[in-house]
């Protein structure tokens, strides 16, 4: 995409305003549409507008999805659509509603009724709780979901793309008892848009020109809502590496906020690549609902969601396990356990003196074909793994990462493949585990 996010300086606030809503029309709405194409209809389930759900200062619209099986008190995903777009077509050209279906939660999309279609992610009020503007009139469509509809509160859940991340962000600076985790497709950090001449538009932010501390940037958020001492909600920033309309820099400042704002180091726990072109960082844990996670999308512009990463953002949330609530934990705590595995891996190790062999045969135990594949394990203490076979290994302290090399990148349902490394051992010859398959826990 060849926009141009920096303005003039002749150029007014709506000028900029309106290159801003170009730029991502351009970029994002081709994405949409091809979705659509391609998007099943499996439910009856239909789109509902809610008329009057309370407080609602920006005149935001509401959209309602439930699907026809939902979870007893059934979780709440609030999803926010980009700058130019609505609800509906937020709907139509994302799989969130088709994933709703699957796992019975239900779905709230709002819609931007000003000039542009953008949310309000700049104003002093959208920036405080309940300050007004956007953030108060979302809130209210969570809030007359719960109480029409039963929902957990407890299980609330925001995620959106460009001015939808954007506002992902601040909801959940604003709103840290409200939201439990949030997804931010191609957004920037909680008040790195604040404009202080009243319009919509932060070119230094835009051009990723915007850097903080991560104290700094901790502070924004906690400034937000003076006095909150709770839990703060989980955080996932996904990025594509040649945006050129919110530069990929705001990836790294978004990753400086959420780490200081949980308290966890800024060195990942966790480091794989789930996808060929996916980089996958991990703050603060290294299961699948760390506090932090962070996906850098190689060569990639400004046009995220695609290919797998709603489904990613439902697991971060626990959404794909009705049994998870979500929490702060790994799955690998007794509070957090792990949903059913869609793969199953069998270890073999013949050990000599100080040296052993591994092999382990992954199959596919899902309903639908596995392309591109990164199966970590934890190894015993005292193993150091020296080289592999069949797939690309890489190791952190005592986590692998085995990742998929050309001709074994697919698995079909039902179908295996097999892999191997060499270690040495102080002792403690035993096979590894954790085995997860693409972050998915593998039995």
């Amino acid at each position: 995409m060849s926009t141009r996010a920096a303005s003039p300086p002749s150029d007014t606030p709506r000028t900029r305003l309106r290159r801003l809503c170009a730029a991502l029309l351009a970029g994002v709405l081709p994405l949409f549409a091809a979705l659509l194409v391609n998007a099943p209809s499996a439910s009856a389930a239909g789109l509902t507008e809610v008329t009057s759900f309370g407080a609602n200062p920006s005149n935001l619209r509401m959209h309602l999805y439930v699907p026809d099986t939902v979870q007893d008190e059934p979780p709440v995903l609030v999803a926010v659509h980009y700058c130019t777009g609505t609800g509906p077509a937020f709907y139509s050209g994302t799989e969130f509603a088709s994933l709703a279906d699957r796992y019975g939660f239900v779905v709230i999309y709002p819609s931007a009724t000003r000039s542009g279609q953008c949310f309000d992610v700049s104003s002093p009020q959208a920036l405080r709780r309940d300050g007004g503007s956007d953030p108060v009139g979302i809130v209210s469509m969570v809030r007359y979901v719960q109480n029409t509809l039963g929902t957990d509160p407890d299980r609330v859940y925001v995620t959106g793309a460009s001015s939808g991340a954007m506002m992902t962000n601040v909801l959940l600076g604003d709103y840290p008892d409200v939201f439990k985790a949030g997804a931010a497709f191609m957004g920037v950090p909680f008040g790195c848009f604040a404009t202080t001449d009243g319009s919509g538009w932060n070119s230094a932010c835009a051009n990723g020109q915007v850097t903080r501390t991560p104290q700094q940037w901790g502070d924004l958020v906690r400034a937000a809502y003076p006095g909150y001492n709770g839990p703060r909600p989980r955080m996932q920033v996904w990025h594509g590496t040649t945006d050129t309309t919110l530069r990929y820099p705001n990836f790294a400042e978004e990753i400086k906020q959420w780490t200081n704002v949980h308290g966890v180091s800024q060195t990942p726990s966790l480091t794989d690549s789930p996808q060929p072109s996916w980089t996958r960082t991990r703050y603060g844990g290294t299961g699948d609902q760390a506090p932090v996670e962070a996906i850098s999308v190689n060569g990639v512009g400004h046009s995220l969601p695609t290919g797998g990463m709603a489904a990613r953002a439902i697991t971060f949330f626990g959404l794909d396990d009705p049994t998870d609530p979500g929490g702060p934990g790994d799955p690998g705590d007794p509070e957090d356990p792990p949903g059913d595995a869609d793969c199953a891996v069998t270890v073999t190790t013949n050990t000599w003196n100080t040296g052993l062999t591994g092999s382990l045969t992954l199959t596919n135990t899902g309903t639908t074909s596995v392309n591109g594949w990164t199966l970590t394990f934890s190894l015993p203490a005292g193993q150091t793994i020296t080289s592999g076979w069949n797939a690309t290994f890489t190791a952190t302290g005592g986590t692998v990462s085995a990742r998929n090399v050309a001709y074994n990148a697919a698995i079909a349902p039902g179908a295996s493949v097999g892999i191997g490394y060499q270690a040495t051992h102080t002792g403690n010859s035993a096979g590894p585990t954790n085995l997860a398959l693409n972050g998915s826990p593998c039995t």
